[in-house]
């Protein structure tokens, strides 16, 4: 694991979190490292979604990493004046496979998102179903696997997000609040529920007695106008002195520091406000 907080304590031009033809990035790696340089970016990290152990067109295949390594340490041979970093986002699938299976502490990573991007189905646990993705495909995933029971989603998504806290093996907690996404265009009312203030919240909670390193994900700003976490929990965030690291998410070179300004600044103003009022 490399000392995040030392790096981002003291240096705002990195990204640790970007996808390439790995899994469902749109360019590859040297592409990347390319625009990473030409941003003047000091530390850089490549994080495809990991391997799982369900069929998932989004996620890096097992037989793939040997390759995805060779081209990680070709790139930092090639731009020297940049510390790069192999990683991976980890897909929490239950107890069954997630950032604390050995199969991930063996493989050397340089650091571990941890996400959730799948949840049981509420009538078969067994089966992982993506809330992610297009809204189109969430509203049939909504009817067809979860009951049209956004309350059931959202609880779960958070349940899996602090069982995967528990467990451990991640060094940063991606998206922390990913479920918004798609659930307010099922219900957009959705973040005004008292049961969901109240699920977010033990969440939080959850987030700062953990010590762990949460990611401001911006890669929904120019689209959505939003950042992940959402504005809305920031304060708290910076108030419980939770250590953040923002990342762009980039799945285009073209992307790769887009929306990181904006983030940096709300959340230098936020710490100024609370060191004010401290």
């Amino acid at each position: 694991m490399k000392d995040f907080r030392s790096i981002i304590g003291t240096d705002t031009a990195y990204n640790f979190h970007s996808h390439t033809q790995f899994c469902d990035g749109h360019a590859d790696i040297a592409a990347f490292a390319e625009a990473a340089a030409k941003a003047e970016m000091h530390h850089y990290g490549y994080s495809p979604h990991s391997p799982v152990l369900i069929d998932s067109p989004c996620n890096m295949k097992a037989e793939d990493v040997p390759a995805y390594f060779a081209e990680v340490e070709a790139a930092q041979r090639r731009w020297p004046q940049m510390h790069i970093y192999r990683s991976m986002e980890v897909d929490y699938l239950g107890t069954q496979w997630g950032p604390s299976s050995r199969y991930f502490r063996d493989l050397g990573l340089d650091y571990v998102i941890g996400s959730v991007h799948f949840i049981p189905a509420k009538d078969d646990r067994s089966l992982y179903i993506d809330i992610d993705g297009s809204p189109e495909r969430f509203m049939r995933n909504m009817h067809t696997h979860f009951g049209d029971d956004i309350e059931y989603v959202a609880r779960t998504f958070y349940d899996h997000s602090a069982e995967m806290l528990a467990r451990g093996g991640l060094d940063i907690l991606g998206h922390l609040d990913k479920v918004e996404q798609n659930g307010v265009v099922f219900d957009p009312d959705l973040v005004q529920h008292g049961w969901y203030l109240d699920t977010i919240g033990a969440f939080l909670h959850e987030v700062a007695a953990s010590g762990i390193t949460v990611e401001v994900n911006t890669k929904a700003l120019a689209r959505l106008g939003r950042l992940f976490p959402d504005e809305r929990w920031m304060p708290r965030i910076i108030a419980d002195g939770v250590p953040v690291v923002v990342n762009s998410d980039a799945h285009d070179p073209a992307l790769i520091d887009a929306g990181r300004p904006y983030a940096l600044r709300i959340i230098q103003k936020l710490r100024d406000e609370y060191h004010q009022t401290d």
